[in-house]
């Protein structure tokens, strides 16, 4: 019956054609017409507790220091929980190039890029980034920026060697005039980078700023956006927020001071 309704009136098949595709188009979930850094800051996909952490994190103007633009090929290092993978993903998407570094068993980062291809669906490639074993970002001066949030003491804990294979890899990948921007726990200026680092998860910037020299990086820009005067810097980071891990009859002391102080560094490939 069905086929001699449509023998009969040819035109009913083709407007029941286009209205499963258009019904079809509309269940997709729309990709976020982002613009901006402050329209990503504020997307939907970004959970409250994350927004929360903008107070301390201060991601709009930390990314606008470093020279972010929307058509940049970007290389975020070590993402971790994606933090800043949530706001550099959809302000990308349109025009730029997002590609990820991470361990090559970080399934929960594989996993959150999968479940909102509307956010993520065009971040790519994910290498497998694991310093200091041989690490190739892309070609050889393809990226304009390459960015790593809180991670160079993870490096330096493993050693001094790891930490500067992840500058090496750094500083390979990025195009002539092309950005390196690092955000970091900051120790007491002139500290002993190991041992800080090691019991404290904190570096003197000092010593941050001596490897990219001589790396090959040139220093551009040091910034106090992240900075909290009120840290004494010699505190664990993890006690303070957002994890107070020390014991509980400190959480008070410790959520008065806030997140840790950190160094916001711009460097540039000659």
């Amino acid at each position: 019956m069905i086929r001699r309704t449509f023998q009969k009136f040819p035109w009913l098949a083709s407007a029941l054609l286009v209205a499963l595709c258009l019904s079809a188009i509309a269940a997709e979930p729309a990709t976020p017409a982002v613009t901006s850094l402050r329209q990503a800051a504020a997307g939907s996909w970004r959970s409250d507790a994350n927004k929360a952490r903008d107070a301390y994190r201060h991601p709009v103007q930390t990314l606008a220091f470093f020279g972010l633009k929307p058509d940049m090929t970007v290389v975020e290092l070590a993402p971790g929980g994606g933090w800043y993978t949530e706001i550099l993903a959809p302000y990308l998407a349109a025009r730029g190039h997002l590609i990820e570094a991470t361990a090559p068993d970080d399934t929960a980062f594989a996993a959150k890029l999968k479940a909102a291809p509307a956010v993520y669906g065009k971040v790519g490639p994910v290498i497998d980034f694991a310093p200091p074993d041989p690490v190739r970002l892309g070609p050889d001066g393809t990226a304009d920026m390459v960015l790593t949030f809180r991670n160079t003491h993870d490096w330096l804990n493993q050693g001094p060697d790891t930490l500067a294979a992840a500058f090496k890899a750094a500083f390979a990948v990025l195009k002539p005039g092309g950005v390196f921007g690092v955000v970091e726990h900051r120790a007491r200026p002139f500290a002993d980078a190991q041992q800080s680092s090691r019991t404290l998860h904190r570096i003197p910037e000092d010593y941050l700023i001596g490897l990219a020299l001589k790396t090959g990086f040139r220093l551009d820009g040091v910034s106090e956006i992240n900075a909290n005067p009120d840290d004494p810097e010699d505190i664990n980071v993890h006690r303070l927020l957002p994890n107070l891990a020390g014991p509980d009859s400190e959480h008070k002391k410790m959520q008065a001071i806030g997140e840790s102080d950190r160094m916001t560094l711009r460097f540039i490939k000659p």
